[in-house]
């Protein structure tokens, strides 16, 4: 048995895709990008802040589902550029977002994200 999340506090799907599925204990989030929820648009500055607002709108999609950032177990990072790796693994390193135990994870460099950002983030997650 599968669960379809959605919530308003992210952006939608901009294709044929959930948010996020629940499934046997585990949740599955599609990769999120930089989307100001409320605009749909690109939030504004670098790298620090686009990593800042993926890890938000994940942070929501995954409350929706019931679990949190502290419950992920494996992520994997698309960035556009790897020069921007260490600004964006700052952000993504902070206690604030995935607690004292950070997930497993892969870092990819890409030569293409959807809208043009910088990053992308998609998680697997404990409900």
């Amino acid at each position: 048995m599968k669960k379809t999340i959605q919530t308003d506090q992210a952006p939608k799907a901009l294709g044929p895709y959930a948010q996020a599925i629940v499934a046997n204990g585990m949740v599955y989030c599609a990769g999120q990008i930089p989307l100001d929820p409320k605009t749909g648009d690109i939030v504004a500055g670098g790298i620090a802040e686009q990593t800042r607002q993926v890890l938000a709108n994940l942070r929501a999609v995954l409350k929706q589902a019931g679990s949190d950032l502290d419950k992920a177990v494996k992520t994997t990072v698309f960035i556009k550029d790897m020069n921007n790796f260490a600004a964006m693994n700052e952000v993504y390193g902070k206690p604030e977002y995935f607690g004292s135990q950070p997930p497993a994870r892969s870092t990819v460099e890409v030569a293409r994200l959807p809208r043009d950002v910088m990053v992308e983030i998609e998680v697997v997650a404990l409900a």
